[in-house]
């Protein structure tokens, strides 16, 4: 895929210089979280690709980190109209990386403060689930194997999501004895209703591409090797669309499951008186009168 456990855890000739040039300043040693999180952009999509497949992907949290900074960066870059959010190897994420963390419990754990467990999810695993929602540009999930845990959050909070009919969904966390996060209690009741939510999360049952695309979750089940494909069309096709249209709808969108009536027409209007300021909007009008195709250019 792009520069590209279950319960685990970037011709003309050279002119000659007229003056002596000074050596370059020496080239620092490269951040490792680099190689772990692959980025690269190419026809104004983002391709974000977890590169931990040894663990199945599991998340860091120095990985957490640079996924929430090429989020954010996607929302703000003008030239980035789209975005992938994938995984090398069999799986797509295997949740949180609590291997070399904090010790849960047991006679051999540290003194814990109170409140320190919730400051942990509010200032980790959620901040990054609300990079994913609040992210200005459309987010495609291209899940490539097991998602499981907070892999599976970082999933189903994407606007889109592909699978492989090899992938899996497990809501992991009471496998452990825990309590879901990463928003999972607000993302699978909204995608999935109450009941079946509960069932999954009660259980802790792997759910296969299949019956998660059969449930809601999931848009679309390829094969394999037709992944990356699929993912690349789907996600080119969203980057010449109109951006700040499609940023509007999102937010629309996902705030009207949590809105009255009245404050959702209300939002609705705002975005449209919003949305006719843009250069996009004006093509699209405009290509419609003059019967051709829009060019739009995410403005």
């Amino acid at each position: 895929m792009t520069p590209s456990p279950e319960d685990s855890v970037n011709s003309a000739e050279p002119l000659e210089p007229a003056e002596p040039v000074e050596p370059a300043e020496p080239v620092g040693p490269a951040d490792p979280v680099d190689s772990l999180v692959l980025h690269a952009t190419d026809n104004h999509v983002s391709w974000i690709t977890l590169n931990r497949p040894e663990t199945l992907n599991a998340i860091t949290p120095d990985q957490r980190e640079r996924l929430i900074q090429h989020l954010s960066h996607a929302s703000s870059d003008p030239d980035v109209r789209a975005v992938v959010i994938t995984a090398t190897g069999r799986g797509f994420c295997a949740g949180a990386d609590l291997r070399g963390g904090p010790s849960t419990g047991g006679p051999q754990a540290g003194e814990r403060v109170a409140g320190d467990v919730a400051r942990t999810i509010r200032l980790g695993a959620q901040r990054l689930i609300a990079a994913v929602l609040d992210c200005e540009k459309p987010v495609i999930a291209a899940v490539n194997g097991t998602a499981a845990g907070l892999g599976a959050h970082l999933a189903l909070a994407c606007d889109l999501v592909l699978a492989a009919d090899s992938a899996k969904f497990i809501e992991v966390f009471v496998r452990r004895g825990l309590v879901p996060d990463g928003g999972g209690a607000y993302l699978l009741p909204r995608l999935i209703g109450p009941q079946r939510a509960k069932e999954l999360m009660f259980f802790g049952d792997a759910l296969t591409a299949a019956d998660a695309a059969r449930l809601g979750l999931v848009n679309r089940v390829v094969p394999p090797a037709d992944l990356e494909k699929t993912a690349r069309d789907w996600a080119e096709r969203l980057a010449t669309g109109p951006t700040r249209a499609l940023a509007l709808t999102k937010q629309l969108v996902n705030a009207s499951l949590d809105t009255d009536r009245t404050t959702a027409f209300a939002a609705e209007a705002t975005a449209q008186e919003i949305n006719m300021t843009t250069t996009d909007a004006t093509e699209g009008v405009t290509s419609f009168v003059e019967r051709r195709t829009p060019h739009y250019r995410g403005r």
